[in-house]
């Protein structure tokens, strides 16, 4: 298989937060399987990087990413692609990351694009950006996720509109869904991302990380059992010293200071 990772770019930025780039803009992002695993290997280290407490993932200013590479598709079929072992684990890597994941969205954000702003925990926007899953157009479906991700982000009815019709939708109507939460000029799309992660960053790690937890589990879980996880949750993270921390910063009526510990 090709290897396109060299395409992947990842920048360590102040405030404990990292930046990773898709830069294949010949190809208009478009993602190949090697360029899914190199950002599930990122996002693996990246994991266990204690200076590192948020993530902001973007394109370029024109575009997030078109999809998959469907030259690729053509020659390796589902089994090479989206049925790739290497490339499902990396899908998943990106999915169950613990901490948070910001996308910066630009542009056309289609297909694989489209799955992989939904596997983040929201999304900035820029004013020229759409969303889709076109690929019943050219007789495909979905593969990367999308038919269970966008009608849990967005409900099924208009998630089946656009995977049924392979039609996008513009920032605004992205925005009035609530798939969106924020849209911003091009230019200071990724700026804003990055302001929000570096904001979520000051945050005690832990109890962000177990909100987040919290958060997927709501997503799929019955309220009992949401209700039991996050109980769980909570109790772990009363025993961490940033619990304690935050607390006696709030008495002492100072800004508290975060270790994720």
């Amino acid at each position: 298989m090709a290897d396109l990772s060299s395409h992947i770019r990842l920048e360590h930025l102040e405030g404990h937060v990292a930046l990773i780039r898709i830069e294949r803009a010949e190809k208009r992002n478009a993602l190949h399987s090697s360029m899914v695993i190199e950002i599930g290997r990122i996002i693996t280290a990246l994991e266990t990087d204690e200076t590192v407490r948020a993530v902001v993932i973007t394109g370029t200013e024109q575009i997030f990413a078109a999809g998959a590479d469907i030259k690729e598709m053509l020659e390796r079929g589902p089994a090479g692609t989206s049925n790739n072992p290497d490339r499902v684990a990396a899908w998943r890597r990106i999915e169950n990351f613990s901490k948070p994941i910001i996308a910066a969205v630009n542009g056309i954000a289609f297909g694989a694009g489209s799955e992989l702003a939904l596997t983040c925990d929201f999304i900035i926007a820029g004013d020229n950006a759409q969303f889709g899953q076109p690929e019943v157009k050219i007789g495909g479906m979905a593969g990367d996720g999308g038919t269970q991700r966008l009608p849990r982000k967005i409900g099924p009815n208009v998630a089946s509109y656009m995977l049924m019709t392979g039609d996008p939708i513009g920032v605004e109507r992205a925005y009035q869904l609530g798939l969106v939460v924020e849209i911003c000029t091009p230019d200071k799309t990724v700026d804003r991302a990055v302001e929000i992660a570096r904001t979520i960053a000051l945050r005690a790690p832990v109890a962000v990380r177990n909100t987040k937890a919290c958060i997927r589990v709501s997503v799929g879980a019955t309220l009992e059992n949401g209700i039991a996880f996050e109980r769980d949750a909570i109790w772990r993270n009363a025993m961490t010293d940033d619990k304690l921390e935050g607390m006696r910063a709030f008495t002492e009526k100072r800004a508290p200071v975060f270790t994720g510990k």
